[in-house]
């Protein structure tokens, strides 16, 4: 068995105009500071990363890879969740979603998706010439607009979208088994890959590609009603990337999961910071120990009552408490009988 790596931290929430959250190198002393021994990176924001750069020239890697090991730290992942979502889009979120997109592929949903295609295979190199394993990102979404339709879908809408969609990711997929990186999609409302069953699908289309795997993150699962602890023994084969996120479902005579168009801190389901939720983390660092992760147990932060500071502080300590250091030894081992096959035998009678 292997010892969760951790605690570390996804920036993507803290990042900011001010000090110290405006520059990789005082982000990292700052989030050193509260424990963590490690960081995933958003690849969006130049200041902290270019994505291209870093794919295109190991000096550069290096170097950002220097900084971050400067302050104590080490790089878990990247993710690249705002370029997959770009990867398929449904025309009716067009607009919604140019601004995930520089100024000059907005308008304009082909170039866009290249745009998008092309980021994840800088990230994969990236990913290597940073001597990373794995990276995380989002599927996109072509079918969302249709999850409980009314009028009801066309029929074969399911398997055209699901079609189409490994269509566009295995080449992706193929480029990360190039670089030898495992390509995390994090399952999550708002995707086409949103659950179990939409995972599978999709797996199917991409031909079980051994590089499409999962990144668990149990407070999307609490919101749908869905079985979180279930749902690691079913995929731990392809769980390679934790998010640490704790949330809430407090379902009304009023709402439910729909949350009735309510803002998030209204909502039946909501995200909390750790430990103010009701996720079972005891059972979930458990399990990951007893199927062997490998991986880290990284930190999202997202509330909407608690400051982010707060959050960040506590949610180090969280960590730390609940990562499980794996026994080298059976607990029985000072009972063992020193038997061998013929004692096995004789007293087997064979």
């Amino acid at each position: 068995m292997t010892t969760v790596k951790g605690p570390a931290i996804f920036l993507a929430q803290f990042i900011g105009d001010t000090a110290p959250y405006n520059s990789l190198e005082s982000i990292c002393q700052w989030a050193a500071g509260l424990g963590f021994k490690g960081v995933q990176l958003p690849t969006g924001d130049p200041r902290f990363i270019d994505l291209q750069k870093a794919a295109e020239s190991k000096t550069y890697a290096d170097e950002i890879k220097g900084i971050v090991n400067a302050a104590g730290l080490e790089i878990t992942e990247l993710s690249t969740h705002l370029q997959g979502q770009l990867v398929a889009v449904n025309p009716v979120y067009d607009d919604l979603f140019d601004g995930f997109a520089p100024e000059q592929f907005r308008k304009n949903p082909k170039a866009r998706q290249e745009w998008a295609v092309q980021q994840l295979k800088y990230a994969a190199k990236a990913s290597q010439n940073l001597g990373l394993n794995a990276s995380v990102t989002f599927s996109g979404a072509l079918l969302w607009p249709m999850l409980y339709p009314w009028p009801q879908r066309p029929a074969g809408i399911v398997e055209t979208a699901f079609t189409e969609l490994g269509k566009r990711w295995t080449p992706i997929l193929d480029v990360y088994e190039e670089h030898g990186i495992d390509l995390c999609y994090e399952i999550h409302a708002g995707e086409d890959l949103h659950d179990g069953i939409t995972f599978e699908m999709f797996l199917d289309k991409v031909n079980g590609h051994k590089r499409a795997n999962l990144l668990y993150d149990p407070s999307h699962f609490v919101l749908q009603c869905l079985d979180y602890i279930e749902y690691i023994d079913l995929y731990h084969e392809r769980i390679k990337m934790f998010h640490v996120k704790d949330a809430e479902f407090n379902p009304t005579g009023r709402q439910g999961v729909y949350g009735g168009y309510q803002n998030w801190i209204d909502r039946a389901g909501r995200f909390r910071s750790l430990g103010d939720g009701q996720v079972d983390f005891k059972t979930i660092f458990s399990k990951l120990a007893q199927y062997d992760f490998k991986g880290w147990a990284v930190l999202e932060w997202e509330c909407a009552l608690k400051h982010p500071e707060d959050g960040a502080r506590e949610g180090a300590q969280f960590i730390k408490d609940h990562i499980i250091r794996v026994t080298e030894r059976a607990f029985d081992d000072f009972a063992a009988s020193g038997a061998d096959d013929v004692l096995n035998r004789k007293t087997l009678g064979i």
